[in-house]
């Protein structure tokens, strides 16, 4: 299966007229945020593949947030936004698509009053939600999930010092029991074409899908980058 991973930059490679042709062969879309419904909406119509998302820490006032860090999330007339977009919101809920488990965690770590950032705390006790759900596949399906989607990085792993741009330790907890095979998320900006882009930490790829990058999950050595970090 091709997935295309894109996240925190409207790509003019994908948003471009040609986007049939040159993704002619993808089987999903997974979008780990701090992108437009307009261009998730283009990509779906364009691909008519399905798309799943988490959302990110930016501009959330055009997908209609409301909340705090406490409450952990509140989404207003998520419903309307799936019909009109195309695109699936997996935020904190496990999701079955295209035969994959997909587990969504979006949001950043807390570093100032915005919305859709939390502690690690916060995180964790999102996490703990999606347990059930996750030891249900496991019991009937051989596996708790096969990616998780997340908009931060795991701690230590593409991440940065500033408060922003850290990651949540609890993310490395969670590849630990869980064992994805992907952990894809966004929030870390490449700008130098020589950055890591995947690393590999004990049984899961962790990739950030900045701009965007198409893994293949029948190939391990097409899904790794060539400036892999092991």
């Amino acid at each position: 299966m091709k997935i295309l991973c894109i996240s925190d930059q409207i790509d003019p490679v994908v948003y471009s007229p040609a986007i049939k042709k040159r993704f002619a062969d993808i089987d999903l879309v997974l979008s780990a945020g701090d992108l437009p419904m307009d261009y998730m909406e283009f990509i779906v119509s364009s691909l008519n593949k399905p798309l799943l998302f988490v959302f990110g820490n930016h501009n959330l006032e055009e997908y209609r947030f409301y909340g705090d860090s406490a409450a952990l999330i509140r989404w207003n007339e998520v419903i309307q936004m799936r019909h009109s977009s195309g695109a699936v919101h997996i935020g904190f809920r496990v999701h079955r698509e295209e035969g994959l488990i997909v587990a969504g965690l979006g949001g950043s770590v807390k570093y100032n009053r915005g919305e859709n950032q939390y502690t690690n705390f916060q995180m964790t006790w999102a996490i703990l939600k999606l347990v059930p759900a996750l030891v249900i596949n496991r019991v009937f399906r051989g596996r708790f999930l096969d990616i998780l989607l997340t908009h931060a990085p795991p701690s230590g792993i593409h991440d940065k010092s500033d408060p922003c741009h850290r990651g949540f330790k609890v993310f490395l907890w969670f590849m630990k029991v869980f064992k994805p095979k992907y952990l894809i998320h966004g929030h870390i900006h490449l700008y130098d074409l020589s950055a890591v882009r995947a690393t590999r930490y004990r049984d899961t790829l962790v990739l950030n899908a900045y701009s965007h990058y198409v893994i293949d999950t029948g190939d391990a050595g097409r899904a790794i980058p060539e400036n892999f970090n092991e």
